[in-house]
């Protein structure tokens, strides 16, 4: 089955997050770095990180998957989503042959 990429932006609560974190926020964001770390060890996310936009920072990960549902299960079970909120758009991606 050929896989699907989906580009994931996570959309900071305000502008100057990730500056101004409170204590609990800092614990959620490290439960979410943890979290997505367990889904690039098993290639579902390829990448991810903070993009360091001047506007404001926001959060980006290309999924590769099998199908929406299974970005909308990911999304849903990441602690950031408790305290921001997330967007995502199919890509059309060019990978490496594996």
């Amino acid at each position: 089955m050929k896989k699907l990429h989906f580009a994931v932006k996570l959309l900071s609560p305000r502008t100057t997050f990730p500056g101004d974190m409170t204590t609990e926020e800092h614990a959620i964001m490290q439960q979410h770095v943890a979290y997505n770390k367990s889904f690039l060890d098993e290639g579902i996310i390829l990448v991810y990180g903070p993009v360091m936009d001047p506007a404001g920072v926001y959060g980006l990960g290309i999924f590769e998957v099998d199908d929406e549902e299974q970005v909308k299960t990911i999304l849903n079970g990441d602690p950031a989503s408790t305290i921001a909120r997330y967007e995502y758009y199919p890509m059309m991606a060019v990978t490496p042959e594996k």
